[in-house]
């Protein structure tokens, strides 16, 4: 089995160990004996949403965002459809951002986003800083029930973010500020779109959730989902340690 995964503007965005997040998946697969097909693409270049099975996207500036919802403009709608047809996307700050309806900087100027998500942005005047623990949603957890039901990761952001009535969040903040610092939620999930703040990168300490994201893609071409169980003991513990350490303080 292959597995098509795709970087989307790597060169631009890719802040706080982002493309760990590839490499996780990458490795994941590989070592359950499906392969991975690592994509890169970046402005102006081709783009197969239907035939993509993950679409990673990752953070940057409020500059480089500009720049790439206006590349990602022309091909929105064949994104949408992919997204409609069940394409798993994992965005994170940046990435998050642009899939919603605008970003509104401090100046008052906004950013359109593509839309795609029932959110929102506007820039505080205090950025939100630090690591954060996460009470993933019980409908996130779906498949993967069985494993953490939390995330651990690091965010640095000055974007506040506000979901709509079509999307959820990703989980419950329980050490940390999340999408706004103030309505204790964190990240997005729309069918198989998952936005949030976490670096880090997100999936090397959160190993059930980088899990999730296969499990879906391989749901999604009709294959049985039940992946290979992995020795996750180093990981599990580095998840244990930071929940202790962090919630301590909570």
């Amino acid at each position: 089995m292959k597995l098509t995964i795709c970087h989307l503007y790597p060169d631009l965005l890719d802040l706080y160990g982002d493309r760990g997040n590839i490499l996780a998946l990458a490795a994941r697969c590989r070592w359950r004996g499906i392969e991975p097909v690592i994509q890169q693409a970046s402005l102006g270049e081709d783009l197969d949403f239907m035939g993509m099975d993950i679409l990673f996207i990752g953070g940057g500036s409020d500059r480089e965002q500009g720049l790439l919802v206006k590349d990602l403009m022309h091909r929105e709608d064949e994104l949408r459809k992919a997204i409609e047809n069940g394409l798993v996307v994992l965005s994170i700050c940046g990435g998050y951002q642009m899939l919603g309806k605008y970003y509104q900087m401090t100046s008052g100027e906004k950013i359109d986003g593509l839309g795609i998500l029932d959110i929102w942005t506007i820039a505080g005047e205090k950025r939100l800083i630090g690591n954060v623990v996460v009470e993933l949603h019980e409908k996130v957890l779906g498949i993967n029930s069985n494993k953490f039901s939390t995330l651990v990761g690091f965010e640095n952001h000055s974007g506040k973010t506000h979901l709509g009535e079509g999307v959820s969040p990703l989980g419950k903040v329980l050490f940390g500020h999340g999408n706004n610092g103030e309505d204790s939620r964190e990240g997005v999930r729309y069918r198989n779109v998952f936005g949030t703040y976490l670096h880090g990168p997100l999936l090397p300490k959160n190993p059930h959730f980088a899990d999730l994201l296969l499990e879906l893609a391989i749901l999604r071409r009709g294959f049985d989902t039940c992946l290979t169980t992995l020795d996750d003991g180093l990981e599990e513990l580095a998840h244990k340690a930071m929940l202790k350490r962090l919630l301590k303080q909570a």
